[in-house]
């Protein structure tokens, strides 16, 4: 088969702050697979955690590196091509964005959409959060405004782990709560930004309010504060920057109630689905989630939809110039496209 990429660039409507900075574009590569005529896309985007930073010359390097390993390959032996680039040490956007094209080319030589053949539901019975982030009170009570622009929202995640500390956070989030409706699934994402008492302290407060579950509260390298806080916390946490594969599943089980699968993360749908199986093997929940993603990234995670209990691809309901058409926002909830392959093409 034949690899070709080629670099875009994407901004945001609103730019989004977590504990660790600020974001307000994103370089990312469109991959294409060529072979009997037949071709399929998929993406790479640039992201940011502790111990793995994953830049647009980064991915380019791998990706002219994966040209001239996959040349000899057959994309219909998926399994081999991933665990070839990952024995190759290629990044995980550049693994994902393949592994997203070959996908799509094999759905598309079926003539069915990928979630049917991966014998999924098109629909999600779970709707999309979308994501408040690090910001003053009144500045969040704008954006929510604005995320109601696009219908019916019936999740939202807010970020925190404010560099000035909880007092920052509880304002901002009980500023929002005098507007977000009873029904509305709410959780909150401190990206690693607290310590473990303040995860403690927070974790009982925003019980209180209605809060479902926290991602990610402390340092996603100390694995023992962690699990000091999943034992110690009134909500259920979720790990994310603390696990990127499936090998990362065993050795959180006890430290945390559940695992955020992000596909450049991880290296792409084939790796989701083992993770998808590891976690539930160990009666783990399972989050969808996005670094900054367009509709062709998302639409990709978003074939597995229906095998989680919360979806946060909203990465590209926040983009001015998202150059692509994928899933459909209906009503709070993504839908997947009744198109062969992963339902995205050109806006």
């Amino acid at each position: 088969m034949k690899l070709t990429y080629k670099g875009f660039k994407v901004h945001k409507r609103v730019a989004l702050a977590i504990s660790r900075g600020t974001q307000s574009s994103s370089q990312n590569w469109e991959i294409r697979i060529l072979k009997d005529g037949l071709e399929g896309i998929g993406e790479s985007a640039e992201f940011s955690i502790p111990h793995s930073t994953q830049s647009f010359t980064d991915i380019e390097h791998h990706l002219e590196k994966a040209t001239q390993i996959l040349r000899h390959m057959d994309p219909w032996l998926r399994h081999q091509i991933h665990d070839t680039l990952v024995e190759n040490q290629i990044a995980s956007s550049a693994i994902a964005g393949i592994d997203m094209a070959i996908w799509d080319w094999c759905s598309k030589a079926c003539g069915q959409p990928a979630w049917r053949l991966l014998g999924l539901s098109q629909n999600s019975h779970v709707p999309t959060s979308v994501t408040i982030g690090i910001q003053s009170p009144q500045a969040a009570l704008g954006r929510w405004a604005q995320w109601l622009e696009l219908g019916t929202i019936r999740a939202v995640k807010v970020k925190m782990g404010s560099p000035e500390g909880i007092q920052a956070d509880q304002a901002m989030f009980e500023a929002l709560s005098k507007l977000l409706p009873d029904s509305i699934h709410r959780s909150v994402d401190a990206n690693g930004g607290w310590s473990v008492s303040d995860a403690i302290e927070m974790s009982q407060w925003l019980a209180k309010r209605g809060v479902d579950h926290i991602e990610q509260p402390t340092n996603p390298s100390d694995l023992e504060a962690l699990a000091q806080v999943h034992r110690e916390s009134s909500l259920p946490i979720m790990a994310d920057e603390s696990c990127r594969t499936a090998k990362d599943i065993p050795g959180l089980v006890g430290r945390c109630s559940g695992i955020n699968i992000k596909i450049l993360k991880c290296g792409g749908i084939t790796e989701a689905i083992r993770m998808i199986h590891t976690a539930r093997a160990h009666h783990l929940k399972l989050m969808l989630g996005c670094y900054s993603q367009t509709s062709l990234g998302n639409s990709a995670a978003c074939q597995l939809a229906s095998l989680v209990d919360y979806v946060d691809l909203d990465s590209h309901l926040n983009l001015k110039d998202d150059p692509f058409v994928g899933c459909r926002f209906d009503d709070g909830f993504l839908i997947n496209r009744e198109l062969p392959g992963l339902g995205v093409t050109y806006a």
